[in-house]
């Protein structure tokens, strides 16, 4: 069986792409600022929150698990979700490894 296109790159590399990729959407843009914006576990309020179908929406709640910036844990018939802080905070690792770049080579590119 022939190699992956991911084969060809670090663990590391493979695990930001699927972190920024789950958040390259506005609908899950939107599910991150209302999980910040409540600050607390919720289950059904996220479907009323957006302008999108119930199964829509436990999709983009689905990508965002499996890319591991939310967590959820079932509360009775409901799953109940909130921010994963670790994820977000191997993004905010490699942004903050571009800013310090950026900012030991300010103005010196085209």
């Amino acid at each position: 069986m022939g190699a992956t296109k991911s084969d060809h790159f670090t663990d590391k590399q493979n695990e930001m792409a699927i972190l920024t990729k789950a958040l390259g959407h506005p609908a899950r843009i939107a599910i991150i600022e209302y999980l910040i914006k409540v600050n607390t576990c919720i289950c059904g309020d996220i479907v009323n929150e957006l302008p999108l179908s119930q199964p829509t929406v436990s999709q983009h709640l689905k990508e965002l698990k499996n890319a591991g910036l939310i967590k959820g844990n079932i509360e009775g018939n409901a799953i109940c979700y909130c921010i994963n802080e670790t994820g977000f905070e191997k993004i905010k690792v490699f942004f903050n490894g571009i800013d310090l770049h950026l900012e030991k080579r300010k103005n010196e590119c085209c």
